[in-house]
C-alpha cells in the first residue's frame, strides 16, 4: 500500500481528495499548508477556520494529520515575486508561482521526506506517466495554473479530482458528510482572498498619482492612484467618465493599452483593435516533458485561465524563449501573465508547458 500525503486546505475540493484516495486503498495523512497567517486590509486571513476545517475532516477521515510551515517560504518566493512584478510594471499570477515553489517543490519534497511514497491535490487535472493533461470539467479544470510543474513530480502526484466536475465532487462530499461539503469556494488570488489586490499592493508599493493620457492624442484624461495598480484592458475604474469628451469618439469607454512607469503613466484607448495581438513571445518557459517539435506543429494556447484555448503555432524555441502565433487574436495579452501550450493526444488534452507574456 502506497503512503499518500494529502494536501488540505480545508476546503471542499482537497477534503475530497482525500476522502477518495482513501477510498481507493491508500495509507493516507492530511497536511495543511500554513502559507500566510496576516490581515489584509482589515479583514481577517481565514487560516485559522482553513486549518480547522481540515482538522475536523481529517479527524472524520480518521486519518493522521500534520501542519507543513511554509510561511517564510511563501513570503520569499511568491509574495515578494508578486511585488516585485507589480512594481516593475506587469500583471503576475501569484498562483501559479505557489504551485511551482510552494505547493509541488517544498511540500513535494517534505512529504517525500516525511516517508510519503506520493502527494495527492484536490485540483483539476490529471496526471500519469509523468505528463499533464486537463481535467475532464472544462469549466473547473485547472491545468493552466500547473503547467510548470516538473515531469519527475508529476510522476508521484495524484489529482482525484481530474474525472470529476464540481457539481460531482459536492455530491461526494455531502454522501461522505464532510464538514466541508457546503463551504463556498474561495475568490480571488490564492493568499487574499476577497480582498481587493489594490488594497493588498498599497501596503506594500510606494506609488504616486499620475496621468492618464490618450495614447493617440496625449491628452491628459484623468489621474490615476499608482500605475501599478493597473493592468492592460482595464476598462473599469478609470474614473475619467468612462469615455472620451471630444465629440468624434463620445460614449466610447476606455481601455488601458499601455503603462509607462518611468514616466509614471498609464494610456488608455478606445479603439479595441489596438488591444488585439496575434503573436507575441514567451520567456522563461518551462516544457514539462519535451520542447515543441518542429516549426508549424498545431498546438493550442490559452493566455489566461479560463480564456480560449486558441489554435497556434509555436516556433524559434531556444532555451529560455519561444514565439507565439495564434490562429485569432486574442485581447489584452499582458505582460506578467502566463502563456499556456496544449497539445492533442490520445489520452486528452495534454500540457506541453509554457512561458511569461514578454511586452
Amino acid at each position: 500500500m502506497s503512503h499518500i500525503f494529502v494536501g488540505m486546505s480545508g476546503g471542499v475540493d482537497s477534503s475530497v481528495a482525500a476522502a477518495l484516495c482513501q477510498e481507493q486503498g491508500y495509507e493516507v495523512t492530511g497536511v495543511y499548508m500554513k502559507n500566510w497567517t496576516r490581515d489584509v486590509g482589515g479583514v481577517e486571513c481565514p487560516w485559522r477556520q482553513d486549518l480547522a476545517d481540515a482538522q475536523s475532516v481529517a479527524a472524520q477521515l480518521d486519518i493522521p494529520f500534520k501542519i507543513f510551515d511554509f510561511e517564510t517560504e511563501y513570503k520569499d518566493r511568491v509574495v515578494d515575486y508578486m511585488l516585485d512584478e507589480y512594481r516593475a510594471g506587469r500583471t503576475p499570477n501569484p498562483d501559479i508561482m505557489c504551485n511551482q515553489e510552494v505547493k509541488f517543490k517544498l511540500f513535494f519534497e517534505t512529504a517525500l521526506e516525511e516517508g510519503a511514497d506520493a502527494i495527492a491535490m484536490g485540483h483539476y487535472a490529471r496526471a500519469w506517466d509523468g505528463r499533464l493533461y486537463a481535467g475532464v470539467d472544462t469549466q473547473k479544470d485547472q491545468s493552466y495554473f500547473l503547467h510548470r510543474l516538473k515531469s519527475d513530480v508529476l510522476a508521484r502526484t495524484i489529482f482525484p479530482l481530474g474525472g470529476y466536475s464540481k457539481d460531482a465532487v459536492r455530491k461526494r462530499a455531502a454522501e461522505r458528510d464532510l464538514p466541508t461539503a457546503s463551504k463556498p469556494d474561495s475568490q480571488g488570488i490564492c493568499f487574499i482572498g476577497e480582498v481587493d489586490i489594490k488594497t493588498f499592493l498599497a501596503d506594500y508599493i510606494e506609488t504616486e498619482p499620475g496621468p492618464i493620457k490618450h495614447y493617440t492624442t496625449g491628452a491628459v484624461l484623468g489621474e490615476h492612484a499608482g500605475a501599478a495598480f493597473y493592468t492592460i484592458g482595464q476598462r473599469h475604474g478609470l474614473h475619467v467618465g468612462g469615455a472620451l469628451s471630444n465629440s468624434n469618439h463620445d460614449g466610447l469607454p476606455l481601455y488601458v493599452l499601455s503603462k509607462d512607469m518611468a514616466e509614471n503613466t498609464v494610456y488608455v484607448t478606445e479603439n479595441l483593435t489596438a488591444l488585439m495581438e496575434d503573436t507575441f513571445i514567451i520567456g522563461d518557459t518551462h516544457w514539462i516533458n519535451e520542447p515543441p517539435r518542429t516549426a508549424g506543429d498545431a498546438y493550442y494556447v490559452r493566455t489566461r485561465h479560463g480564456g480560449r484555448l486558441t489554435p497556434a503555432t509555436v516556433d524559434n524555441v531556444d532555451e529560455q524563449t519561444a514565439e507565439i502565433r495564434l490562429a485569432q487574436p486574442e485581447r489584452a495579452l499582458t505582460a506578467g501573465q502566463f502563456a499556456v501550450v496544449y497539445e492533442d493526444a490520445p489520452e486528452g488534452l495534454r500540457v506541453a508547458g509554457g512561458g511569461i507574456i514578454r511586452a
